[in-house]
């Protein structure tokens, strides 16, 4: 079995692009941490997510967001210009999961796809979700 899960910070923004037979794929880079203090590291892993989900999500893998991957990994070799031998860590996305802003950032970012009531009570600390008396229970 071949299951890679992990999760980093993009690189760069997305990029769609489309196979002479018509396929798109959207490709992106993940910084992946590992360790802490003078022996961290950090592993480039570039990544693949075919067809329209690709399209779809996109516009949402800008640099610096976080996201969970899990899909099947691949090491490919090449030689660069100069002739150099080089390996790149490939992986093909079977699951992607947004998890957010780079760490640091200025303000979370509210999803778009929360309902309304949800992203008031995030503005209002004195909301109480269990306040209503509408609940059937």
């Amino acid at each position: 079995m071949n299951v890679w899960n992990f999760t980093g910070n993009l690189g760069r923004d997305a990029e769609t692009r489309f196979t002479p037979a018509g396929d798109a794929v959207t490709g992106f880079s993940v910084a992946v941490k590992a360790g802490f203090g003078e022996k961290a590291t950090t592993t480039w892993v570039n990544c693949n997510l075919w067809g329209k989900r690709g399209e779809a999500i996109s516009q949402y893998l800008v640099k610096g967001a976080l996201v969970g991957i899990s899909g099947e990994c691949s090491l490919r070799e090449y030689q660069d210009k100069e002739g150099q031998k080089k390996s790149s860590l490939e992986v093909r996305v079977n699951d992607l999961t947004l998890l957010g802003k780079k760490e640091g950032g200025n303000r979370p970012e509210e999803n778009p796809h929360t309902p309304p009531r949800q992203q008031a009570a995030k503005r209002d600390s004195n909301f109480d979700p269990f306040a209503d008396d509408s609940i059937p229970f």
